[in-house]
């Protein structure tokens, strides 16, 4: 069922907000804030309920509070001045006074949703069964494997979701699980950067596009370089987003060593486990500002994606990689975006990349977080960059 007022639709089981037909990025605290007062429209709710119901409980300060209510009166063309549909009722709490139809889903809007992912599997050169999920139409863009994916959790995740859907609309999204994980063969022969780059060559051939364009974020980066280098005749265009060509036991410093040792040690006490150190490290360094929801979603994302053996395996080889020497092989345009204050693959390697390929553009985006959250406003240049290079 959808919510329907003015030219907004709420898609509850989808947690979306849509206006004019397009999403609308919420933060997701804001969205069970709006969907709770919109479901609640005959009456007042006062600040006792909100915090008992959307923030369970916690203490949150009135100007939190009152962030919150702004932020979504502006996701849906309100204001507080206006208050033409979430008005304040002084002293006494909050209404949703617009009129409300709650409607069926559309058969226009469940094919565009439900069938815009479509999940099939292929084999890798060496005989790994690999998930492959396609949605949308258009131009080919075959996003390579990285560290943790699940294609059927990552499609309905707070902090895919909405980043997925942009890039399926006008276009072919592709992306898969890479070797060990997700829906994948969680049991391979090895975890090698070779055994990677395979998959990949698998996925393409899958596709059947004989040229498309290619986005590698993090480790997946150094797989989307190797193939464009070895293949230039196949890759259009060339999207690099937190990347990095060396491996950490690669860059000759003692503290990168450490760290790789660390990180290795962690996993293997921790995977999984919401209140672990590793957990707590995880989530502090790829979602530094993530949502408590979103954190929630990284760490459902280890128990569903893989095991603790596979995630050393898999930790093990990327720290290991090298592709140093295909960066100035690269002949596709090439973007490299890369957070300013990323903790986990620091600014500079992606500057390191962005200089050593020909002609590739560099954009830094005002952010600490590994993967760009859709709430923080680094993601709207994210997107729009990355639109603009890719029509």
């Amino acid at each position: 069922m959808i919510l329907r007022f003015e030219d907004c639709a709420i898609d509850i089981d989808r947690r979306e907000l849509r206006r004019n037909g397009e999403i609308v990025h919420i933060e997701p605290q804001v969205f069970d804030l709006l969907v709770y007062l919109a479901k609640r429209g005959d009456r007042v709710v006062d600040k006792d309920e909100l915090f008992s119901s959307v923030w369970s409980g916690r203490f949150v300060s009135d100007a939190a509070l009152g962030s919150r209510i702004n932020a979504a009166r502006v996701a849906i063309g309100d204001s507080g001045r206006e208050q033409r549909l979430l008005r304040t009722i002084p002293k006494r709490g909050f209404r949703f006074i617009g009129e409300i139809a709650t409607e069926p889903q559309t058969d226009a809007e469940a094919q565009a949703l439900d069938a815009s992912q479509t999940v099939k599997f292929c084999r890798s050169a060496d005989g790994v069964a690999l998930a492959v999920a396609t949605s949308g139409e258009g131009d080919v863009l075959i996003k390579t494997a990285n560290w943790l994916t699940h294609v059927e959790h990552d499609w309905s995740s707070p902090v895919w979701g909405p980043t997925f859907r942009r890039w399926s609309a006008g276009r072919r999204f592709v992306r898969y699980d890479a070797r060990g994980t997700g829906l994948s063969d969680r049991d391979p022969p090895d975890f090698s950067f070779a055994g990677f780059e395979r998959d990949f060559e698998a996925v393409v051939e899958s596709v059947g596009a004989k040229r498309f364009a290619i986005l590698g974020m993090s480790q997946g980066a150094s797989v989307a370089i190797a193939y464009a280098a070895r293949h230039p005749e196949r890759v259009t265009k060339l999207v690099l987003h937190g990347a990095y060509a060396l491996g950490r036991i690669k860059r000759d410093r003692q503290a990168d060593t450490e760290q790789a040792a660390a990180y290795l040690t962690l996993i293997r006490h921790g995977w999984g486990y919401a209140n672990s150190a590793f957990m707590k490290a995880f989530s502090a360094l790829y979602l530094p500002n993530g949502t408590p929801e979103q954190i929630q979603w990284f760490c459902d994302l280890q128990r569903k994606t893989t095991s603790p053996d596979n995630a050393i395996a898999i930790r093990t080889s990327c720290d290991e990689i090298d592709v140093t020497a295909l960066l100035a092989q690269v002949r596709a345009p090439t973007l490299v975006l890369h957070s300013r204050h990323d903790s986990v693959v620091p600014f500079d390697h992606g500057r390191q990349i962005a200089v050593a390929i020909q002609n590739a553009r560099f954009v830094g985006l005002e952010s600490a977080n590994h993967v760009i959250l859709p709430q923080e406003p680094a993601w709207a240049q994210f997107m729009a960059e990355i639109d603009a290079f890719l029509s």
